[in-house]
């Protein structure tokens, strides 16, 4: 495990690196749509296929790629969020994990805990003091990982089907 904990290069993505990126996120999506059918689309059309092109050109967004023996198998895009006050907020000043993946064949070696590091070193770099997320509740390894690296639950939303 140490011999490829070294080996993990956790970085910005470059834009060849896009294809593979999408490929995770495809993953993603399919749990997504396993998960809650009713709220996403299945399959992994054009549209979606071409929205990392717009994060990519986004200078508010990041592309976080993690990197294991010449393998893309990671990727996490943040995304800098300014909310000016309103009558009911204060002013808020986040960067949001908007999308988060390790590759199956992948998990369990390191790879996420570092790529959450590497989030929060850059967060902090940036003068931002709040790293957020939000996730899918019947994603439960999801909530375990992020609990264990230090994020906690601090609003709900909530469902009734009638």
């Amino acid at each position: 495990m140490k011999e490829q904990s070294k080996q993990i290069i956790i970085r910005f993505a470059k834009e060849s690196e896009l294809v593979r990126v999408n490929e995770l996120r495809k993953l993603v999506n399919d749990l997504h749509v396993e998960g809650k059918p009713e709220i996403f689309r299945a399959g992994f059309n054009d549209e979606l296929r071409d929205f990392i092109y717009k994060i990519w050109k986004d200078p508010e967004q990041k592309i976080v790629v993690a990197e294991l023996n010449g393998v893309v198998c990671g990727f996490a895009v943040l995304h800098h969020i300014h909310r000016p006050e309103n009558p009911f907020m204060l002013e808020r000043d986040f960067m949001d994990v908007d999308e988060f993946c390790v590759d199956k064949e992948y998990r369990r070696q390191g790879i996420a805990t570092k790529m959450m590091s590497f989030i929060r070193n850059y967060t902090k770099e940036k003068g931002i003091k709040r790293l957020e997320l939000n996730m899918w509740e019947f994603n439960q390894d999801a909530l375990a990982f992020y609990e264990a690296v230090g994020f906690k639950t601090y609003r709900r939303y909530m469902e009734m089907k009638v």
